[in-house]
């Protein structure tokens, strides 16, 4: 993993705040939200039949946003997919893809088609060009952009998260009836703002505008600073329970259980550039992760 640069705010100047403006999703125009919605509360048990598992899946195609592309963990402003948690190659990463498929097998029949900066609304076309390979798992990894946003009201609501992962399985089944499907949680963004605001570095390249919606004035405990992050936070809670209430009504789905969300990552696991994406260690964690709970279904 390389050693973190410290750099100043003037090192990355207007042309980095531009561009992971439009990597996070954090726009300044808002959006049509009429506020801060969701409880959080996860659902009860599922009566719907356990998943059906292909222990030896022969294929792989990965789909979500800038954390599956490796976004800023090489370097700044950069995909880096050769680390990608799900389909990367790098030996450090050990990513899904080579665990299943081998590092052979990986090179030859994994493909990554996230894209940096895609929210939720952007999965059922994602999924469209999947489908096109007839892989046997499909990884799914989005949903941070939609909670990070210009404000906490312009998050996207929760109805319309619902109606595109539902419209992106739609899609999967229509084209891949019996596809493997593993879904990871969205990840804990308050926990990030609670280990990134230890570090100098990471506030002074927060202010150049990378999830406002959580990582706005960092140090700033007003009621009004708390009940923001706490809405931003419920917000995401809401976006787990989609996702494992539509993934229930699959029965060749896999939720991850909130693994994600849950996972306590620190200061080494994410990007030394922007303290928001993971970083090569992070994406291996990831990895373990996502092994863990497949390795689970298969035993």
């Amino acid at each position: 993993m390389r050693k973190r640069r410290h750099r100043s705010r003037a090192v990355f100047g207007a042309a980095l705040a531009a561009a992971l403006l439009a990597v996070t999703g954090c726009d300044a125009t808002g959006g049509n939200s009429p506020g801060p919605e969701g409880t959080g509360t996860k659902a009860g048990p599922s009566a719907s039949p356990a998943p059906a598992w292909d222990s030896t899946p022969e294929s792989l195609v990965a789909v979500g946003d800038s954390i599956t592309r490796g976004f800023d963990a090489c370097e700044v402003l950069s995909d880096c997919p050769e680390v990608s948690w799900a389909t990367g190659g790098d030996a450090s990463v050990d990513s899904l893809a080579v665990r299943l498929l081998g590092a052979s097998g990986a090179a030859r029949r994994s493909w990554n088609y996230a894209v940096t900066g895609a929210r939720m609304a952007d999965l059922p076309n994602q999924v469209a060009r999947a489908v096109t390979r007839e892989p046997e798992l499909v990884t799914v990894m989005i949903g941070a952009n939609d909670a990070c946003r210009a404000t906490a009201t312009a998050m996207t609501p929760v109805a319309d998260f619902r109606t595109d992962f539902e419209d992106a399985m739609a899609t999967l089944r229509d084209a891949l009836p019996k596809a493997q499907v593993f879904v990871a949680s969205v990840p804990d963004l308050k926990r990030l703002w609670s280990e990134g605001r230890t570090s100098p570095v990471g506030k002074q390249v927060w202010k150049l505008g990378i999830c406002p919606s959580m990582l706005a004035d960092p140090d700033l405990l007003t009621a009004a600073a708390t009940e923001r992050r706490d809405a931003v936070r419920a917000r995401v809670e809401a976006y787990n329970d989609v996702l494992r209430e539509v993934c229930a009504e699959d029965r060749h789905c896999r939720y991850d259980g909130d693994a994600v969300f849950d996972y306590r990552f620190g200061q080494a696991q994410l990007s030394p550039w922007d303290w928001f994406h993971p970083s090569v260690d992070g994406q291996a964690r990831l990895a373990e992760i996502a092994y863990r709970i497949i390795s689970e279904e298969r035993s």
